[in-house]
């Protein structure tokens, strides 16, 4: 087990849809980039959606997200976990991010949307307490988790449940 820590925000201040994932995997905290497990629908539904090309250097798909209004960041800020998996998390260990000074900071957000089960329960049980009364009535939307480990889940379908994200 081993103490793992997350990313900034990819968030331009005018951000208007915030997708919430739990914690990076291994592959992208090695990387220091979302997403960044080859196997990971991420990327891929991003381009399908929203025209990024997912060949792009990182900073050029992190910019043109921004662009779009769309911000990207994880519930948990530190966690303890013995592998990728969410559900080796350490749920006594975990440490939200600040989402109050988050939506300080990005008052247009409008939606949340969390990439997978685990991002949705850890913020309702870790975060959303703090929010202000309207930042908890925001509509809250589970997607199907675009990691390699919801086999489950077809790249097609995974897309069809993201294509709300363009309506």
């Amino acid at each position: 087990m081993s103490r793992v820590h997350g990313f900034p925000p990819i968030a331009a201040a005018d951000a208007r849809l915030l997708l919430l994932g739990s914690m990076p995997g291994k592959a992208s905290l090695l990387a220091q980039q979302y997403y960044a497990h080859p196997r990971n629908a991420f990327w891929p539904i991003i381009e399908a959606l929203f025209g990024i090309d997912r060949s792009l250097a990182y900073a050029s798909r992190c910019a043109q997200l921004m662009r779009r209004g769309v911000a990207v960041w994880d519930v948990l800020q530190t966690c303890t976990r013995g592998s990728s998996l969410d559900a080796d998390i350490v749920q006594s260990s975990i440490v939200p991010n600040d989402f109050p000074a988050f939506f300080a900071a990005h008052p247009g957000i409008r939606a949340i949307y969390f990439n997978g089960a685990m991002a949705e329960k850890s913020f309702l049980r870790h975060a959303s307490a703090r929010l202000t009364d309207a930042q908890q009535r925001l509509p809250m939307i589970r997607l199907p988790s675009t990691s390699p480990a919801n086999a489950g889940y077809s790249f097609e379908r995974k897309l069809a449940a993201w294509r709300i994200l363009r309506d």
